[in-house]
């Protein structure tokens, strides 16, 4: 996987867009099983949460607000359920509030349905006000790019322009990767290892693009990818595609700390606990491992070398809806 992912991140680098995942045939096929996933339950349709966005954190000392944009896809919109407070940018901004001890200000500008390439209209919208540029940024993104087969390379060449131009303009970057595309319940055998495969591949390549540019990332596909097939019905949504309020929570709950450390947050950020397996890696070697492995994390770029941590994770508060001031009849488009 790490001479994989290394090709392609290369590929992206040198204009490269020619290195596929799977054969055209096998893609086909992964594709036609994904979209009838997608319309197994409840017509393949999934509720639009109201718009989080707003302000979280009141209850501490009135202070300039930490400012928090989520940008990508349907996950990072929280498709799936029906509370603004399920959502992931929600129960981040909750999260990173109360570890914070200050309020923090949120804004999604993440998408349904977005690919990669969507990534550069969505940092505009995120950098329109050279006055209030966000504090750190959390990116979820890759899956819509594997069921439309975009070109591994072109993919994470957007991923890493998105993480360039952030961190450019002062913003810390965790980038959440591709999900697991092989825990989709309809999904069977052979398709649903190549679906893993797949998500794994790009994962790894999204994790050696990002750190690159001086973000962090956090592996999504592999943690939540046993937590579903041990419980379908809890952690997928009606839909059977995407998250339930449980599924979010779990992802949000491994990105936290994460979030934390980028900011200066979390008690010996980059300290290395060798009994939880962490360590000094080559970044292609960290990319594929973190790939594997649930909520790792790659951050750091030293040379060659890179992080690789396993973060205790740390229950979320829960966020206090009200707080949000956005109107609750707001909804993005799939």
């Amino acid at each position: 996987m790490a001479r994989v992912a290394r090709r392609i991140a290369a590929g992206a680098a040198y204009g490269g867009g020619g290195i596929g995942l799977l054969g055209a045939a096998a893609v086909g096929l992964l594709l036609a099983e994904v979209q009838l996933a997608k319309r197994s339950v409840s017509g393949g349709t999934a509720p639009m949460p109201p718009a989080p966005d707003g302000m979280y954190g009141t209850v501490y000392a009135p202070e300039a607000p930490a400012r928090f944009v989520v940008l990508g896809d349907s996950t990072a919109v929280g498709q799936g359920v029906r509370r603004a407070g399920q959502t992931p940018g929600a129960l981040l901004a909750s999260g990173l509030a109360a570890v914070a001890e200050r309020p923090v200000e949120l804004r999604v500008v993440a998408e349904c349905g977005a690919r990669s390439d969507d990534l550069s209209r969505q940092v505009s919208l995120a950098l329109q006000d050279a006055a209030r540029v966000p504090d750190v940024c959390v990116i979820m993104i890759g899956a819509n790019d594997v069921t439309h087969r975009v070109p591994p390379t072109e993919s994470v060449r957007c991923l890493a322009a998105a993480v360039r131009r952030l961190r450019t303009a002062g913003a810390e970057v965790v980038v959440g990767t591709c999900p697991d595309l092989g825990t989709i319940e309809p999904v069977y055998q052979p398709l649903r290892f190549l679906a893993r495969r797949v998500s794994r591949q790009l994962a790894a390549a999204q994790t050696i693009v990002a750190v690159g540019q001086g973000g962090r990332t956090v592996s999504l596909g592999d943690l939540l990818g046993p937590e579903f097939a041990a419980n379908p019905r809890e952690l997928f949504g009606p839909d059977n595609y995407h998250p339930s309020a449980e599924g979010y929570a779990t992802a949000a709950m491994a990105v936290l700390p994460t979030l934390c450390a980028a900011l200066g947050l979390w008690p010996d950020a980059d300290l290395l606990d060798v009994g939880r397996h962490e360590g000094m890696l080559p970044v292609a070697e960290a990319a594929a491992e973190a790939a594997r492995e649930a909520g790792t994390e790659v951050a750091g770029v030293r040379g060659p070398w890179v992080l690789l941590k396993h973060r205790r994770r740390r229950r979320l508060p829960p966020p206090v809806e009200a707080e949000a001031t956005a109107a609750s009849e707001v909804h993005r488009g799939a």
